[in-house]
């Protein structure tokens, strides 16, 4: 996974340095205290050192302008004039972040002096920063505000800032494929690419399923054993469930998704892919066709390993399992299937793609004869994500043609799921199913939408701020 750029830099008030023997050096600290909590293996760190007047801002600023950051944080060390903090409202496009760490829980009032008061004014100067960046025209930046010893609030804050970080970084200089075309009626899958291109910074690159079948040709005999090999380790191999659809894997038919499964890793890795939204249907027996419909153990291994792709050519959820991977909840493939009012649960999944890595136990195939609404036969994925805390993200446009997330937090059930070679996750959302899936429509997402363990609105709150791209928030009760 792409690591971001997180930039900090330490500021003070030089005045304040002559009269007060050792208070700069104690102050500079605060920056160093502050470096453990961002984690060398999560991100890169850019350290801009410690700056008490405009010049060293300016200096500073320059200097950042040429890494390329994600994200700065801008420690407040004691009280600092507003004019040193508006030269990063003022030059830097970045998102940024105020820090006020109180070294002190509270002040022992009765033997405090002013050189300890300095040394807890962290937050002195928020509120005059803060206005400073709106009368420059500047979003004003969040605030993480904080004693030092409350170490676990402070770690869980950054740790988000610098995955909603990690997640838009995770668009930048990126290329986004789309193979064929939309499913014929599907309005909420159709999107604009240059809009695309706006509100996420990335490439979307339109690909020809004449590549695909040239590199299917070409797939050798030694690949395709290879592949069948990772195939069915990964996979239990089941056989005809009570479903008439479905149908006992034969030999040529792991060939055949080996084959497709290898064609398609170097379609991504030929076009430097980040993500791809695919899908395609032609005239009956039509080869593009069959290998479109071939390719879900491929599309599940990849996603799997970290290359979101989505089905329907629905490029909005290959975005929004690229976040929701970015942030550390997976993402798969999924749409609403039918609820369970006696558990209060929803079945959430879909014919693929999936990601066998948030999985509850080993994924198991079946073959299709037929899938339903689609042309074409093949094999199926059939799992249920980890039971526990899950996150549902679906990402649409609005009226106006702006980019919109829908989000909620869920818990992943354990329980049966039917034998259909599609995943399905049975969810509950701690009320009313019922109630939920009303709330659900009625705040407008596409019907397909990323999957992930673990709850991140927290995460998706910082991601809303860094993007630009608003969030609404979908309560269980």
């Amino acid at each position: 996974m792409k690591k971001a750029k997180i930039a900090l830099v330490g500021l003070g008030h030089y005045i304040y340095f002559n009269q007060f023997e050792g208070l700069r050096e104690e102050l500079m600290q605060k920056s160093e205290d502050f470096k453990k909590y961002l984690v060398p293996s999560v991100c890169d760190t850019i350290d801009l050192g410690y700056v008490d007047c405009v010049d060293d801002a300016f200096r500073a600023v320059r200097s950042l302008k040429k890494e390329d950051a994600d994200l700065l944080f801008v420690i407040m060390s004691t009280y600092v004039p507003s004019a040193v903090c508006a030269p990063f409202a003022r030059y830097l496009d970045i998102p940024q972040v105020l820090v006020g760490i109180q070294p002190l829980e509270h002040l022992d009032y009765s033997h405090t002096t002013t050189y300890m008061q300095l040394c807890n004014d962290d937050v002195c100067a928020m509120p005059e920063v803060a206005g400073v960046y709106e009368r420059l025209g500047r979003r004003i930046p969040p605030c993480i505000v904080a004693s030092s010893s409350q170490n676990e609030k402070i770690q869980k804050q950054v740790s988000e800032w610098v995955a909603a970080a990690t997640a838009m970084a995770g668009f930048k200089y990126e290329t986004f494929g789309y193979l064929g075309h939309t499913y014929e009626g599907m309005y909420d899958m159709h999107t604009d690419p240059t809009a695309f291109t706006a509100a996420f910074g990335s490439h979307v690159k339109m690909l020809e399923m004449c590549e695909l079948a040239r590199l299917s040709r070409e797939v050798t005999e030694e690949e395709i054993k290879e592949q069948i090999g990772e195939i069915t380790d990964i996979f239990e191999i089941c056989d005809p469930s009570i479903d008439p659809l479905t149908d006992f894997v034969k030999e040529e038919d792991l060939v055949y998704s080996a084959r497709q499964s290898v064609a398609l890793k170097k379609l991504v890795a030929n076009n430097k892919l980040t993500a791809l939204a695919y899908y395609y249907k032609s005239e009956p027996d039509n080869t593009y066709e069959q290998l479109a419909a071939n390719l879900i153990i491929g599309n599940t291994l990849l996603t799997s390993s970290g290359i979101p792709l989505a089905g329907e050519a629905d490029l909005k959820t290959a975005a929004a399992m690229l976040i929701m991977k970015n942030i550390g909840g997976g993402g798969s493939f999924a749409e609403i299937h039918p609820f369970d009012i006696s558990d209060d649960v929803v079945l959430i999944g879909h014919d693929g793609p999936h990601n066998i890595a948030i999985a509850e136990g080993k994924p198991r195939l079946r073959k299709l004869k037929k899938y339903h609404g689609k042309s074409g036969s093949g094999i199926g994925v059939e799992f249920s994500l980890k039971a526990g805390p899950i996150t549902m993200l679906s990402i649409n446009v609005d009226r106006n043609g702006k980019f919109r997330m829908i989000a909620a937090e869920g818990m992943s059930i354990a329980g049966d799921i039917p034998q259909t070679g599609n995943t399905n996750t049975r969810v509950s959302f701690g009320g009313d199913v019922c109630d939920f899936l009303a709330r659900w429509c009625e705040a407008g997402p596409t019907h397909h939408l990323a999957l992930g363990v673990g709850h991140h609105l927290s995460t998706l709150r910082k991601f809303a701020r860094i993007s630009g791209i608003e969030l609404i928030e979908v309560k269980g009760k």
